[in-house]
């Protein structure tokens, strides 16, 4: 006779992909089909696998989505579809995945790249948001360090000197410098994170593909004001929550959500970028706490 566990019941995360774009999505779920949803969405070097520890927090309330975009984690991309890398080319993708699989109100989950990919699709489906999260994602120029100044040149002169210049980013050291810079205890980050990442981000051509994509993310900053006028206008509930420690995207851009969303909470976390390793418990219960009070709305 099997034993009756006094454990705690973990919700189960499967794993699938589904054709949308012309492209072959991979992604994470969890939680119940009749739940309200939230969508993850990853930044650079990663993938959804920076949710698996979050995943499971959240889906005994809700249905919990986390795709891979293109170029990054398990997500595949057919040679003839002939895709562009962008962030407009990622958000129409992650736009027809969400038709795909139906769903017509969620929560977005934004962190680094994942933020200017959801806000273009809070731009473009305004009524179909009901909250965002923005775990490091930045929306204004005040967020942007000086670690981003070799983008910078980038983008003023994508010259070959100033594309190579940005090749350090793709290494080992380059991964681990995210994700351990602005950490107080380095061993609660579980080395297969940023090893994972760059085995994934080696596959050939890939190293092309992100250097297509860091010279673009010169239209996200494009975007900064449609974003802002967005959050003005539409007021979504909000959630900035930091590690304020972050080498890339500092406090005030965390701070600024309130200028154009007085409604906007901001909380800054002892960490660095990568905040789940480090904090999945408050981020957690800081999202539930959010989504619980926009129901009430």
């Amino acid at each position: 006779m099997p034993a009756t566990s006094r454990l705690p019941a973990i919700p189960r995360t499967t794993f699938h992909s589904v054709g949308a774009d012309g492209v072959e999505v991979f992604y994470r779920e969890a939680g119940p089909r009749d739940a309200p949803v939230i969508l993850l969405l990853h930044g650079f070097p990663t993938s959804s696998h920076m949710f698996r520890d979050l995943i499971p927090r959240l889906a005994g309330r809700y249905r919990v989505i986390a795709p891979d975009l293109p170029g990054f984690g398990f997500t595949t991309v057919p040679a003839e579809r002939g895709y562009v890398y962008s962030f407009d080319a990622l958000a129409r993708t992650v736009g027809a995945f969400v038709d795909t699989l139906g769903l017509d109100r969620f929560a977005i989950y934004v962190f680094d790249y994942g933020a200017p990919v959801g806000l273009r699709l809070a731009l473009a489906r305004p009524a179909q948001i009901t909250a965002i999260v923005s775990q490091n994602g930045n929306a204004y120029e005040e967020g942007l360090s000086d670690v981003w100044n070799p983008l910078r040149a980038y983008w003023s002169e994508p010259t070959p000197a100033n594309r190579d210049a940005l090749r350090g980013f793709l290494t080992l050291d380059g991964f681990r410098f995210q994700y351990l810079t602005g950490v107080a205890d380095e061993a609660a980050v579980a080395p297969e994170s940023y090893t994972l990442d760059v085995a994934l981000l080696e596959r050939p051509g890939n190293a092309e593909i992100q250097l297509d994509l860091m010279l673009d993310y010169a239209s996200n900053v494009r975007l900064y004001p449609s974003f802002q006028a967005y959050f003005r206008s539409a007021k979504p509930p909000l959630l900035a929550i930091w590690g304020r420690h972050d080498p890339f995207f500092i406090p005030p851009g965390a701070e600024a959500y309130r200028r154009d969303n007085p409604n906007a909470r901001v909380e800054l976390l002892d960490t660095g970028h990568f905040a789940l390793e480090t904090h999945v418990e408050e981020i957690a219960a800081a999202i539930d706490d959010l989504l619980s009070a926009a129901t009430t709305r």
